[in-house]
């Protein structure tokens, strides 16, 4: 796996995790677990929706 998140979308992938989960406990919605997608892709660094729309927000 290439790398392909590079380290401000980290942090906002990690701070929208954070929330998603925490809305999920305060309202009791196992929806809430959804955010740990975002999770974790933050802390391995790659988003395979990233491939096929030839993103990628790494420095080269």
């Amino acid at each position: 796996m290439k790398k392909n998140v590079g380290s401000a979308d980290k942090i906002v992938r990690m701070v929208l995790g954070i929330i998603i989960l925490g809305a999920g406990l305060v309202f009791k919605n196992p929806l809430g677990l959804i955010g740990l997608i975002p999770l974790a892709t933050a802390f391995i660094s790659w988003c395979p929706l990233y491939i096929p729309l030839g993103i990628s927000t790494c420095k080269k």
